[in-house]
């Protein structure tokens, strides 16, 4: 019988630079949301990827910044936390510009820790000629001994095999820790009341939606019925905020609750009554007890 192998992963890097998307290339599945806003993913999410005798379990984070709220320092202790424990790390940037004090830090991490670690240059399609990121290599490369330097696309897949090729070099014998068809060890629950916040982030500008938060109060399936009916509460701010997450007649919550119904239906393959209801909790992410209450915890 063949031996089984592992490996955990760390993803990290800036916010934005991509890491929910490769999570979500690497295991096939949508399990992160995405927005183009930064700061995303507010928990380290878990994603499993089984390729024959080998595991990966992907530890998404968010993106190293500079907390300036409570949630914010909750947050960025993910991150470190993330990095203390795992077999390799990937570094995701983009393909130019310089090294950002925030990267560096991560390296410095690395180095304390004495990690491996593979360099991913994200977002490749982005640019025109390949060798314009020569640059951003080289500096990257005379500050840490990086295993791998990998370019990649999370939006089209380009060089994600790669990438998996190397990871698989860091790999352990051992059991593997999740059932082999797993892709994320996140309750159905929690990935509900992130789709919800993906479809916020995505239809509200600015600073609002990085304000909200959204706790699942039922989820429950009618006896005899294909059908899941699921109560959310939507939580911001400041009333002002309430009024534009509900908009001109209820407009704007329905649009979210529609866009969410739909993905969450096609994530549980189940018919889905879906009720939101907004409510207001006075600057929460500033509140230890209610930081806690919404479910991030350690």
């Amino acid at each position: 019988m063949e031996k089984t192998v592992s490996a955990f992963v760390a993803i990290v890097g800036r916010p934005n630079v991509g890491k929910s998307s490769l999570l979500n290339r690497l295991v096939g599945e949508k399990v992160a949301i995405v927005s183009p806003k930064p700061q995303t993913t507010r928990t380290r999410i878990t994603g499993i990827f089984t390729q024959k005798n080998t595991q990966f379990v992907f530890i998404d984070t968010p993106g190293l910044h500079q907390p300036k709220t409570k949630l914010s320092e909750f947050m960025v202790k993910q991150v470190k936390d993330s990095v203390a424990d795992v077999d390799v790390a990937v570094l995701v940037t983009e393909p130019l510009g310089k090294i950002h004090p925030i990267e560096q830090d991560l390296l410095d991490r690395f180095r304390e820790r004495r990690i491996p670690a593979i360099l991913a240059i994200n977002k490749i399609d982005t640019i025109a000629k390949k060798d314009s990121m020569m640059e951003k290599i080289d500096a990257f490369s005379k500050r840490f001994p990086f295993s791998a330097v990998v370019p990649i696309s999370a939006l089209t897949g380009d060089g994600v095999g790669e990438l998996l090729d190397e990871l698989s070099f860091h790999a352990k014998e051992g059991p593997h820790y999740f059932p082999d068809d797993a892709m994320t060890d996140q309750p159905e629950q929690v990935i509900v009341s992130e789709i919800i916040r993906e479809k916020l982030l995505n239809n509200l500008n600015e600073e609002i939606p990085h304000g909200t938060a959204v706790s699942i109060e039922q989820m429950r399936e009618r006896e005899g019925k294909n059908l899941l009916d699921i109560h959310a509460v939507i939580y911001c701010e400041k009333d002002s905020h309430k009024g534009i997450v509900i908009g001109k007649q209820g407009a704007m919550l329905k649009k979210v609750a529609s866009q969410a119904r739909l993905e969450i239906e096609s994530f549980l393959d189940v018919k889905v009554n879906l009720q939101c209801w907004v409510k207001v909790k006075e600057d929460w992410r500033n509140r230890p007890g209610v930081i806690r209450d919404l479910g991030f915890r350690e």
